[in-house]
């Protein structure tokens, strides 16, 4: 059932830093109930583009609560194939994104960026090259300064309500919260993801492949109507050292000196190039609490559950959903709104992240022995019993994860 939205002005007044999935989202959902959202962006435009993402139960229930879904489609080829691949040039069937549980979306992160953004009614006001840079807050609102970086102008402003939506290194986090270094923790990989030109030689543009080292891997997700994405990550030991030089050289050097292959090679030779290209630590956000007063964390600054669990955005979604929703049950009461808020949502973030703990070493098996027992439950899914058998305990699995979203 859709939940009906209230459009009357209700008076209140939020500020959210950050025009990304989560701080769009937030916006959305906030006007719905009749809040005034004034968002700020530190980029000077929209950014656009992005590598690929997985939209899940939890974050197709809250698109579709926020009027985003049917801006939404699954880009998903069906009728590709997954293909475990080497530097020799051997290839066999594996295990896909299609094999996962839950029958995910496979899109670009700009797809949702777009579709968030489209929901976003007009009089919603948007300031770019725009920062917090200081905040005082007491029991009835919070007094932000914000700097036009552009400008180099300043201006202090009253909101019942911040919202920091800025990401893993979170302006707004460091202003009420403290430092990164309290909680941002490291997991020990580095991550390149970017989109092909066209696909690679040895694959169909609807084919997927996965190339497994110890401690490295090479992912290629398709699309059925655009060029596939690349996620390269491997373990590393310092994960300073890996911001010291270019992506495509610390790339390159952690993939050894060996003969790339055609794949790999095409890959490497592309990144060289790439637009909009992520290169960036895996680290997860942990924090005891996501508020203090007046002011909240949502989708990454609260919680960044990284690429690995694969639930970033669909977390954000639901966060922002879920937030909107709190405020209007306790309307007038925003410290009991946010307490609920977290205490409902709290419990599926922890599961996301723990959740990357585990898959961690599904992207990036450790051994070339879990890299042979991947190839093995591939193997025993192209096999009618054993496939039925896995696929049964996939689907329970999901269930299960389908009911806890929907008691949030």
């Amino acid at each position: 059932m859709d939940t009906e939205h209230t459009t009357e002005n209700s008076g209140k007044r939020a500020l959210v830093v950050g025009l990304g999935i989560s701080g769009i989202a937030t916006a959305v959902r906030l006007r719905q109930i009749g809040w005034t959202p004034v968002v700020i962006e530190k980029a000077p435009t929209r950014r656009t583009g992005g590598y690929f993402i997985g939209l899940f139960g939890a974050g197709k229930a809250a698109a579709r609560r926020l009027g985003i879904l049917d801006g939404l489609r699954d880009r998903t080829p069906y009728e590709g194939v997954t293909f475990n691949v080497d530097r020799l040039g051997n290839r066999r069937r594996g295990l896909g994104f299609r094999d996962l549980p839950g029958k995910p979306w496979l899109m670009m992160r700009g797809d949702v960026e777009q579709g968030a953004f489209s929901a976003l009614p007009a009089d919603v006001e948007i300031r770019y090259s725009t920062v917090p840079t200081h905040l005082a807050q007491d029991a009835d609102g919070v007094d932000v300064t914000l700097t036009n970086t552009a400008e180099d102008t300043s201006v202090t402003e009253r909101f019942d309500l911040v919202v920091g939506a800025d990401g893993l290194r979170s302006t707004v986090r460091s202003l009420v919260f403290g430092p990164h270094e309290k909680y941002v923790h490291r997991l020990g990989y580095a991550v390149a993801a970017f989109q092909l030109r066209d696909s690679l030689s040895d694959l169909a543009q609807v084919d997927g492949a996965i190339l497994l080292e110890p401690n490295r891997s090479m992912w290629v997700f398709p699309f059925d109507d655009a060029p596939p994405t690349v996620m390269m990550t491997y373990r590393t030991e310092d994960v300073d050292a890996e911001f010291t030089e270019p992506p495509a050289q610390r790339l390159r050097a952690a993939f050894g000196s060996r003969p790339a292959g055609r794949a790999l090679g095409e890959a490497l030779q592309e990144l060289e190039s790439a637009e909009n290209l992520l290169f960036d630590s895996a680290e997860q956000v942990r924090m005891d609490c996501w508020h203090r007063g007046r002011v909240v964390l949502v989708g990454d600054s609260a919680w960044c559950v990284t690429l690995f669990a694969g639930m970033g955005v669909s977390a954000g979604l639901a966060g922002a959903d879920l937030l909107g929703t709190m405020l209007e049950r306790h309307a007038g009461d925003a410290k009991q709104a946010l307490t609920e808020w977290e205490r409902a949502l709290r419990p599926s973030i922890a599961e996301y992240q723990q959740l990357a703990l585990k898959q961690r070493r599904f992207f990036v098996p450790a051994t070339r022995f879990q890299i042979a027992m991947r190839h093995v439950m591939a193997h025993g899914m192209n096999k009618p019993v054993t496939s039925h058998l896995i696929r049964q305990l996939q689907v329970r699995g999901a269930r299960i994860k389908e009911k806890d979203i929907a008691a949030v």
